[in-house]
C-alpha cells in the first residue's frame, strides 16, 4: 500500500477530517510552502533525532520558520547531545526518506521506541499542515485531530518550550 494510503486510511479509522493539496515533488518545507500559499495551518517541520549512543530516538514538531537550538533540546531531553537520525536509522524506524518526516511516519514505527515533542509556541493555531509520508502531498489536520491521532495510535506527547 502507498504510503500517504496508510495515512488517509489512519486518519478515517479515528474519524478525523483532513484536506489535501498534490503539489510537485517538496523536499524541504520552503519547497512545501510555495504550493500552499493563502492556506490556513502552521506549517509545521518535522525533525527525526537521536541521542549520541543512538539509544532514544525523537521526533521534534514545530512552526518551520522557527530554528532548533540543539543543546537547549538536549538539555530539555535529558542528554548530552543529540543529532539528526541518519537517512538509515530512518528508514529503519519510520520506513521514510529524509524530507518526507512528519507525524505520519509513526504508523511505520512497528517498535513504537519514538517520543514526540510538539513545540508549544504553534499549539494556539487552529490547524497543523504535514507531509502525508509523500512529498507530493501536504495534509492539513486540526490541531486537536493532531492530538487525537497521535493517542490513537498509541504514541504520548510532551509540549516543550522551544
Amino acid at each position: 500500500m502507498e504510503q500517504y494510503l496508510k495515512v488517509y486510511d489512519a486518519l478515517h479509522k479515528v474519524n478525523i477530517p483532513y484536506e489535501i493539496v498534490e503539489h510537485p515533488p517538496a523536499l524541504t518545507t520552503e519547497e512545501a510552502d510555495n504550493y500552499i500559499v493563502g492556506k490556513e495551518g502552521v506549517r509545521t517541520k518535522t525533525l527525526f533525532l537521536t541521542n549520541k549512543k543512538k539509544t532514544a530516538y525523537y521526533l521534534v514538531i514545530m512552526d518551520d520558520a522557527k530554528r532548533l537550538d540543539m543543546e537547549y533540546l538536549a538539555e530539555i531531553l535529558n542528554e548530552k547531545r543529540i543529532s539528526f537520525g541518519s537517512p538509515e536509522r530512518l528508514m529503519k524506524k519510520m520506513g521514510l526518506p529524509p524530507g518526507v518526516v512528519s507525524i505520519f511516519g509513526l504508523l511505520n514505527n512497528d517498535e513504537q521506541d519514538i517520543k514526540v515533542y510538539l513545540d508549544k509556541e504553534m499549539l494556539s493555531e487552529r490547524l497543523m499542515s504535514f507531509h502525508a509520508n509523500d512529498n507530493t502531498k501536504t495534509i492539513f489536520i486540526s490541531t486537536e485531530d493532531m492530538y487525537k491521532f497521535i493517542t490513537s495510535i498509541g504514541y504520548e506527547y510532551n509540549i516543550v518550550e522551544l
